[in-house]
C-alpha cells in the first residue's frame, strides 16, 4: 500500500498479526477501528506526524500497542534523551523512509559529544531515507564524526555549539542529494568531497566555519547565511546554478569565484572591519545580486569622521587602516553591468572616490548614485582628503557601455556639478539622466539653476528631474 509521502508499505510482520490474532482469541472485544488491517492502521498512526503520540494510542485499544514500531516515518519531538534511545532501540522496522529528532533545548547540559554521536549511529542502523537531527549543546570543540548514512538522499542537521566531522577512513555518504547543517563547526571541504552525488548544500545561521570552500562538479545549489566573519569564498562549481551568500567579512577576506552555470545569484556581504577602502573611504557593506539575467553591484561607503580631523590623528580616529583598495576588492567579484553606490559622505566631497570607482567599473551599463547626508556636522579642513586628487575635475573616463544614470540625493554642490560634467564627458552613449533632489535642496536653489544649465547643454540625452517628494521639476 502506498502512503502520500510516495512509500510503499511493507506487510506487518508475521508477530504483529499473530499478536493480533491471539487478541481475538482471547476474547477481547475490538472496536471498529481497531478491527481493520495493520496497514490501515499504520496509515492512521503515520498521519501524527509523531512517534511519541502515535505510541499513547495503545490507550485506544491493547491491538494498537507497539504498532507505532513498524511505522516507516518516525518523528520524535520533546522528548528527553534517555527515553529517546530506548524508543529508537524499539523500532521493529529495518530501514525507513523518515526519521526526525528534535530533542528540547532545556536538555542542553544532557547534550554532549558523546551523547550526540551515540544517537547519530543509532540513527544510521535504521538507515533512513530522510533524516532531521535537532539538538543544542553546549560550546565544546570536541568532534562529533558522523556516520555513514547509506540510504539517506537527504539530511538536515541542526546541532548548535557542537563541531562535526565527515565519516572515518574516507567513507562516503553514497546517495546524499541533499545536506543542510546549521550550528555547528565543521570542515566544508572535507564534507563535500565524502558525497559524490550532493546537489544541494546549506548552511543556516550560527555555523562555525572559516572559509567557504566548494569544489565539486555536482553541486547546483549553494545556501550560506552565516553570521560569523569569513576568511574568504573558493567556488569552483561547474554545475551550480543557485547561490545565496549572506556573511561577514573577516580582515583578510579573499574572493576566488568559478560558476559559469550560475543563474541565481545573490550575495550580501558585511564588512564589519572597514578595512577596504581608499582615501578615508571604507566599504561597509557590498550586495550583488541577479534579476532578468542582469547582475547589480552595490557599494555602501562611509567617508567617516577622520576625514573631519588632523591627518595626525587618523590612526586613532580611524583603524584600521585599509587592507584592500576597493580595485582588489571588485577585480574579485563576478561581472556585473549595474553599479548602485551609497555614500555616507558627511559633508564630504564624493567626486575623487566615484570617479575612481568608474575608472575601475568601465564596462557598466548602468550607474545609480545615492547621495546620504548622515552626519553632516563640520566642514572639509585644507587638504581634506576627499578631494584628492584634484585633478578628478578634468578627468576624461572611457565609460562608453553607460546608457543610463540615476543620482538621489542632490544638493547642487560645486563637487556635484563637476561629476555631472565628468559623467556627461565620459559616457558619449548616455540615454538617460535622472536626477532626485535632497529634501534641503530648493528647485529654485542656485545649485539646481547650475545643474538645469548642464542638462540643456546635452540635448541628446533624456534628462529628468524630482523632487524629494515626487514631483517633477519642469526646469526652464
Amino acid at each position: 500500500m502506498e502512503l502520500p509521502s510516495g512509500d510503499r508499505l511493507n506487510p506487518p510482520s508475521s508477530s504483529v498479526s499473530s499478536r493480533r490474532r491471539r487478541f481475538r482469541s482471547e476474547g477481547v472485544r475490538a472496536d471498529r477501528i481497531s478491527a481493520l488491517p495493520d496497514d490501515l492502521l499504520l496509515q492512521v498512526l503515520v498521519r501524527l506526524r509523531c512517534a511519541r503520540t502515535a505510541a499513547l494510542t495503545s490507550a485506544v485499544a491493547r491491538p494498537w500497542r507497539g504498532l507505532w514500531r513498524y511505522l516507516t516515518e518516525l518523528s520524535f519531538r520533546e522528548i528527553a534523551p534517555d527515553a529517546l534511545e530506548a524508543a529508537l532501540g524499539q523500532v521493529a522496522r529495518p530501514a525507513i523512509s523518515l526519521l526526525e529528532i528534535d530533542i528540547p533545548e532545556e536538555h542542553r547540559d544532557e547534550i554532549d559529544p558523546a551523547r550526540v554521536s551515540a544517537l547519530l549511529r543509532t540513527a544510521a542502523r535504521l538507515a533512513p531515507t530522510a533524516l532531521v537531527f535537532t539538538a543544542c549543546g553546549n560550546c565544546t570543540e570536541a568532534p562529533i564524526e558522523v556516520p555513514v548514512f547509506h540510504r539517506a538522499t537527504s539530511i538536515k542537521l541542526e546541532v548548535q555549539n557542537l563541531c562535526l566531522s565527515p565519516p572515518a577512513h574516507g567513507l562516503e555518504f553514497p546517495v546524499l542529494e541533499r545536506l543542510s547543517i546549521a550550528g555547528c563547526g565543521f570542515d566544508m571541504d572535507k564534507l563535500i568531497q565524502r558525497c559524490p552525488r550532493l546537489r544541494v548544500l546549506e548552511v543556516g545561521n550560527g555555523g562555525r566555519l572559516c572559509k567557504i570552500k566548494v569544489h565539486s562538479t555536482t553541486i547546483e545549489e549553494l545556501v550560506v547565511s552565516d553570521n560569523c566573519w569569513l576568511d574568504g569564498i573558493d567556488i569552483l562549481a561547474p554545475a551550480l546554478k543557485q547561490l545565496k551568500l549572506s556573511i561577514s567579512m573577516y580582515s583578510q577576506f579573499s574572493v576566488s569565484f568559478s560558476a559559469p552555470m550560475v543563474e541565481n545569484l545573490w550575495w550580501d556581504f558585511a564588512c564589519p572591519f572597514q578595512n577596504v577602502g581608499d582615501d578615508g573611504w571604507r566599504m561597509l557593506h557590498l550586495s550583488l545580486w541577479n534579476k532578468e539575467s542582469v547582475n547589480t553591484l552595490r557599494l555602501t561607503i562611509d567617508a567617516g569622521p577622520s576625514m573631519l580631523m588632523d591627518l595626525e590623528d587618523y590612526a586613532e580616529a580611524y583603524a584600521p587602516f585599509a587592507d584592500r583598495n576597493f580595485s582588489e576588492e571588485i577585480a574579485s567579484l563576478p561581472n556585473f553591468s549595474v553599479l548602485q553606490l551609497h555614500l555616507i559622505r558627511r559633508g564630504h566631497a564624493f567626486g575623487p572616490v566615484v570617479s575612481n570607482l568608474l575608472g575601475i567599473c568601465t564596462f557598466i551599463q548602468k550607474l545609480k548614485v545615492d547621495i546620504n547626508k548622515f552626519m553632516c556636522t563640520g566642514v572639509c579642513p585644507p587638504n581634506c582628503p576627499c578631494d584628492q586628487p584634484q585633478n578628478w575635475r578634468s578627468q576624461t573616463i572611457s565609460l562608453a557601455a553607460l546608457e543610463e544614470v540615476e543620482i538621489e540625493g542632490s544638493e547642487g554642490t560645486g563637487g556635484e556639478i563637476a561629476f555631472l560634467k565628468l559623467l556627461f564627458r565620459s559616457a558619449p552613449l548616455m540615454k538617460t539622466m535622472t536626477m532626485t533632489l535632497h529634501p534641503e535642496n530648493l528647485p529654485t536653489s542656485r545649485g539646481c539653476k547650475k545643474t538645469y544649465r548642464i542638462l540643456r547643454e546635452n540635448p541628446s540625452v533624456k534628462c529628468r528631474v524630482y523632487c524629494s517628494g515626487g514631483e517633477e521639476v519642469l526646469y526652464p
